[in-house]
């Protein structure tokens, strides 16, 4: 990515396919002399696969350019909300080790680690998976039928996936 010194980031949390020109985006963007409506909209369009979510972003704006130009890079909401999502709980357990939120399969863990690969400092995919299921953990939700995630990193480190792990 080529990035011109002109360039000013603005990175803000909008909900998936709901930023508003308000706060924190429209007095960020306004003294920038970007168009904030335009933003919003293109945010929006581009984080509608995310509706509901929280979804990391950061606006580009090019002061160079008259009006100020600007690039919008949309990230992956963070690993917690995805899990959520991917079981249908609108939240994780308030206690991790007693009540439980939910069950991701091994599949599911597998589809959210692709996803999140590239923002994670990890090796390969089994360790991607690995970071997934390690977030299970702190969000009270069980793995592959109910069973606690440390037992199936436990089972990939074994080999018990590799299967499902190929690259």
């Amino acid at each position: 990515m080529d990035l011109s010194t002109d360039e000013i980031p603005v990175e803000a949390l909008v909900v998936g396919g709901q930023a508003t020109s308000g706060p924190p985006l429209g007095p960020a963007l306004g003294p920038l002399g970007v168009p904030a409506g335009q933003v919003v909209a293109k945010i929006n369009e581009l984080t509608q696969e995310f509706a509901g979510l929280k979804v990391p972003v950061v606006v580009w704006v090019d002061k160079s350019k008259k009006p100020a130009g600007f690039r919008i890079e949309v990230k992956n909401p963070p690993t917690s909300a995805l899990i959520l999502r991917e079981i249908g709980a609108e939240k994780g357990s308030g206690t991790p080790n007693d009540a439980k939120a939910g069950d991701l399969s091994v599949e599911g863990a597998v589809k959210l680690a692709k996803m999140k690969r590239a923002e994670m400092n990890v090796k390969d995919l089994k360790a991607a998976v690995k970071t997934v299921l390690g977030t299970c953990v702190s969000t009270g939700v069980t793995v592959d039928g109910g069973k606690d995630p440390r037992i199936v990193q436990q089972a990939i480190d074994d080999g018990e996936y590799d299967d499902l792990l190929k690259e």
